[in-house]
């Protein structure tokens, strides 16, 4: 089976310092709140302590630029709420790399993207963010 449009994307992102969600992590499930549960086992997650920069309003839903930031994070995951697989990406980060990563994903429509940080103490963090696109970026 050809790769497609979006495998090709992700695989770009991971040449970046990113480590895709695995197969089955992404493919879990449709439902955004089970593919987090996923990513952190179930554990409960906190408010706070987790940024993430992104536009409000984008003209483009092919390429929308995201950045996400957690002082003391081990990996950050992303997800969105619209599109068939939420599993966007997942950062992971050593010990002399600051936990900040950019990526620009792909949006079929206006959505909540989720960013989930693994803290070093093996806490959780979220943070979500709405982005209205104005041109949905998936055909």
């Amino acid at each position: 089976m050809a790769p497609t449009r979006r495998d090709v994307l992700l695989a770009s992102a991971s040449v970046v310092g990113s480590a895709l969600i695995p197969f089955g992590v992404a493919q879990a499930s449709n439902n955004v709140f089970e593919a987090i549960d996923v990513f952190t086992g179930g554990a409960s997650r906190l408010e706070g302590g987790l940024l993430i920069d992104a536009p409000e309003i984008f003209d483009n839903g092919g390429a929308v630029p995201i950045r996400v930031v957690a002082e003391g994070a081990r990996r950050i995951a992303l997800f969105n709420d619209g599109n068939p697989n939420p599993g966007v990406a997942v950062f992971s980060f050593g010990r002399f790399v600051r936990p900040e990563a950019t990526i620009r994903i792909r949006l079929a429509r206006s959505q909540t993207v989720y960013a989930v940080a693994e803290m070093a103490d093996g806490t959780f963090r979220e943070a979500s963010q709405k982005i209205a696109v104005t041109v949905g970026g998936c055909a």
